[in-house]
């Protein structure tokens, strides 16, 4: 089974948003760490970013996720508002809206939602380090408001279930992947009427060390990188590919 590496978000002397005496950094790692027990009890994978009160900068987080063997990378965090009791609910937070890893987050906040939070959404946050530098599929899921009293009331008094709802999306979506999500997949990086602009953007790629290919389908010509039989793969290039100024699609045959 696809595993995991689980990042408590802050730590150490960054304790994160606070609230009336309470520090995000503790949120984070106790429900981090509650995840990770219900997943290893399912049989799947997990590692850690940590396990304790340390400070890790997020560039640090994200190597750890890169160095892990992990097929999955999730940080935990809760979020804050200028205000206090201004808005409550959970959203998780993705470099791009496409992928398995949106599923994973859409599958999160759903179960997080039938515990009783607001879904708020899935949001695009390319300019967080640890979903840009990642160069797995990455989420940060947002577990409630920490400077709202009902988030905090519902976190304490139900965060069996908080943890349990989010382990459950976690493996809704790696048996989704197992199951499901086998074929050939590739990274489409282009659609055009005219084959001459199509080779155009092949050169490109191929120039930035690429190999694809142009597929014509009536009227267009695709121009298509890469040749997967896993969608973790193909999300990956994509990932590499939208940090270098791509536009992007993955495409199942």
């Amino acid at each position: 089974m696809a595993g995991v590496i689980l990042d408590a978000g802050h730590g150490g002397y960054d304790n994160g948003a606070q609230y009336d005496g309470r520090k995000e950094k503790d949120d984070n790692l106790r429900l981090t760490l509650a995840v990770g027990q219900i997943l290893e009890q399912n049989g799947v994978p997990v590692s850690y970013t940590r396990q304790s009160d340390i400070y890790q900068s997020p560039s640090e987080k994200a190597r750890l996720g890169n160095e892990s063997g992990a097929d999955y990378f999730i940080s935990f965090h809760r979020n804050a508002s200028p205000n206090a009791n201004e808005y409550q609910g959970v959203e998780t937070l993705v470099f791009d809206d496409h992928g398995i890893k949106a599923e994973m987050a859409r599958n999160v906040n759903t179960n997080l939602e039938q515990v009783g939070f607001r879904n708020i959404g899935v949001k695009e946050r390319p300019n967080l380090t640890v979903l840009r530098r990642t160069k797995i599929p990455a989420i940060l899921i947002e577990a409630g408001f920490l400077n709202s009293d009902q988030d905090n009331e519902r976190f304490d008094e139900k965060f069996q279930e908080i943890a349990q709802a989010i382990a459950d999306g976690i493996m809704e979506t790696i048996g989704d992947e197992n199951e499901v999500l086998k074929g050939i997949y590739r990274v489409q990086i282009g659609l055009y009427r005219n084959f001459s602009n199509a080779q155009y953007a092949l050169n490109r790629a191929v120039a930035d060390g690429y190999e694809g290919n142009i597929v014509y389908k009536d009227p267009y010509y695709a121009v298509q990188i890469g040749e997967y039989n896993t969608l973790d793969e193909a999300v990956r290039l994509e990932n590499e590919l939208k940090k270098k100024g791509y536009d992007t699609l993955v495409i199942k045959e």
